[in-house]
């Protein structure tokens, strides 16, 4: 018995190292050639493996790009909630967190995954299923501020598409801007000041109060 626990332990860790150097490796190819110039025998001779291993656990470089993507949004996922928890104001948890999804979402790599690559490779539709993890970290952020007091009750879905659509549609802005570090500080700063609109707060530096 306990020959066969190692037996599928070690068939279980082969599997994980195996998809995890594809992934890996499927990543880097995808920042530096993009999604359509990019070969599934490159993705193999980059992470050492063979087609048949490819193929194994794939069904096409989409299904691998699909990969790439769901680990990138899980990564920003964690950032806003870590943002969030960082803050002990559960409404400057929400402002925090929504200033490092943006920022988070222009690092180079994932730029190129989420913005550039992922709309042609994957498709709207199958984006917004893979986001919806992004977008939940933002929901559970606004309720815990509603509950908390720090802005009005409204209803949370329709609030948590405005907030998180919007950034994103700043991300795709920003990402086409001729001077992105400039953009990226000018949408930060209407970040900060529609957030204050909301919870009826100066926005930083303001120092003007309602």
């Amino acid at each position: 018995m306990a020959e066969n626990t190692h037996v599928r332990r070690s068939q279980h860790e082969r599997t994980k190292a195996t998809t995890s150097a594809l992934v890996a490796a499927a990543r880097e190819l995808f920042v530096r050639d993009g999604f359509s110039a990019t070969a599934v025998d490159e993705i193999c001779a980059r992470a050492g493996v063979t087609r048949g291993a490819f193929y194994h656990h794939f069904s096409n470089k989409e299904h691998i790009f699909r990969e790439v993507y769901a680990a990138d949004q899980k990564a920003l996922a964690m950032i806003v909630r870590e943002a969030f928890q960082a803050q002990r104001d559960p409404w400057d948890g929400v402002s925090a967190g929504c200033r490092r999804l943006l920022e988070a979402s222009l690092e180079p790599a994932v730029r190129q995954i989420t913005l550039v690559e992922a709309p042609g490779a994957l498709g709207w539709s199958a984006m917004r299923d893979i986001q919806a993890g992004c977008k939940e970290q933002m929901r559970r952020g606004l309720a815990i501020a509603i509950e908390a007091g720090c802005i009005l009750d409204r209803p949370l879905d329709p609030a948590t598409s405005l907030l998180y659509g919007g950034i994103c549609e700043i991300a795709l802005d920003i990402a086409r801007a001729p001077d992105q570090r400039a953009a990226l500080e000018d949408s930060l700063a209407e970040l900060d000041r529609v957030l204050a609109g909301v919870a009826h707060r100066p926005a930083p530096g303001c120092m003007h109060t309602r």
